[in-house]
C-alpha cells in the first residue's frame, strides 16, 4: 500500500505542476484555477452529503452545490468585477494585506447568503420536529468544508505576490503530502501506539513523529531549491522560520486528516467515496490542504518562509 501511494502521488504531483504552468499563463483572473476550484467543490459536496445522509441528517446535494460554487466565485470576486490591481506587480504590504481582507470579505458574503438560502430551504420543506436542524448544520459544514476552505487558499493566487503564487500553493501542497507519506512510513514501519485509537485505528504516535518529519523535509527542499523553477526566482527565509512554517503546517495537516477522520468515524463509513484506490475519495485526499491552506496563507502574509530578492 505504501507503494501504490507514492506511485499516485507521483501522478497527482506532475499533474498540479501542469496545472500550475498553465493557470500561471492564463493571465490575473486564473480561470483556470477557477475550473478546477468548481470541479473539486462540486465533487467534495457530492462526497460530503453522501457521507452524512444517515439517520436523521438530509444534505442537499444540489443546493449545497449551489451555495459552494457561489462561495468559489466569490472568492474570484475582486479579479472578475473589482478594478484592483492584478497585473503581477508587487503590492505593499499594507496595501497587499487589505486586498486580502477585500477578497475575504467577498467570500464571507457568499457564505452569509449561502447560509440564508439553506436556512430558507429548511422553512419551506420542513414537515416534523427532529430533522431541520441537523439538516441544516449538514448543509452548513458542507458549504463550509467544500467551497469556503478551498475558497480561503485559492487566494495564494494573488497575495501576498502575485509573483510568489504558485510557488507558495506548491510550499503548502508539498509539505502536507510529504508528512501524509512520512506518517504512513513511519506508521507502518515502526508504529506501536495508537495515537487516537477511536477517532482514527490506524494512526500512531510515531506517524505523527513521521508527519513532522516528511512535512519539514518535504518543505525545506520546496523552498530551498524550488524557486529555481520560476522566474522572479524566491529564495528562502532563515532556516527556523522555515521550519517552523513546515512543522505548523505538519501539524495542521495531520489534525485536517483527524478532522475528516471524526466525520467518518461518526456516520460510521471508512471511506468518502471509491474515487482512487489507496487513497479513498477526493475529501481523503483533500482533507490535509484543505486546513492547511489558511494557516499557510497567514504565515506567508506575517513571517513569509520565502520572499523575492531585491534586483
Amino acid at each position: 500500500m505504501l507503494g501504490w501511494r507514492i506511485l499516485i502521488s507521483c501522478i497527482l504531483v506532475p499533474s498540479l505542476i501542469g496545472l500550475f504552468w498553465l493557470d500561471a499563463s492564463s493571465g490575473p483572473k486564473a480561470l483556470i484555477l477557477l475550473c478546477f476550484c468548481l470541479l473539486a467543490a462540486g465533487r467534495n459536496c457530492y462526497e460530503l452529503t453522501g457521507l452524512l445522509r444517515t439517520r436523521n441528517m438530509w444534505p442537499s446535494f444540489s443546493l449545497t452545490l449551489l451555495c459552494s460554487l457561489l462561495t468559489i466565485l466569490a472568492g474570484w470576486g475582486h479579479a472578475l468585477l473589482s478594478g484592483s490591481d492584478l497585473s503581477g506587480n508587487s503590492l505593499s504590504g499594507s496595501n497587499n494585506l487589505n486586498g486580502l481582507l477585500i477578497s475575504l470579505g467577498w467570500i464571507c458574503s457568499g457564505i452569509t447568503l449561502s447560509f440564508l438560502l439553506l436556512l430558507v430551504r429548511e422553512a419551506i420543506v420542513y414537515e416534523e420536529p427532529g430533522r431541520s436542524m441537523e439538516s441544516l448544520g449538514c448543509n452548513l459544514l458542507t458549504v463550509f468544508y467544500a467551497g469556503g476552505l478551498l475558497a480561503v487558499t485559492a487566494q495564494f493566487r494573488w497575495f501576498p505576490d502575485t509573483r510568489l503564487a504558485w510557488f507558495a500553493i506548491g510550499s503548502m501542497i508539498i509539505s502536507v503530502k510529504c508528512g501524509d507519506i512520512g506518517a504512513y512510513a513511519f506508521g507502518r514501519l515502526w508504529g506501536k501506539r495508537k495515537m487516537a485509537p477511536k477517532l482514527s485505528p490506524g494512526k500512531t504516535w510515531m506517524g505523527f513523529v513521521g508527519a513532522l518529519f516528511g512535512s519539514m523535509l518535504g518543505g525545506w527542499l520546496w523552498l530551498q531549491f524550488g524557486g529555481a523553477l520560476f522566474d522572479a526566482r524566491p529564495v528562502a527565509a532563515t532556516l527556523p522560520v522555515v521550519l517552523s512554517y513546515c512543522l505548523c503546517l505538519g501539524i495542521v495537516g495531520l489534525t485536517g486528516d483527524l478532522c475528516e477522520s471524526l466525520i467518518k468515524r461518526d456516520v460510521q463509513k471508512k471511506d468518502a467515496a471509491a474515487l482512487m484506490p489507496g487513497f479513498g475519495g477526493l475529501l481523503d485526499l483533500l482533507d490535509s490542504p484543505l486546513f492547511a491552506g489558511p494557516v499557510a496563507l497567514a504565515w506567508w502574509h506575517f513571517l513569509p518562509p520565502a520572499g523575492i530578492p531585491m534586483p
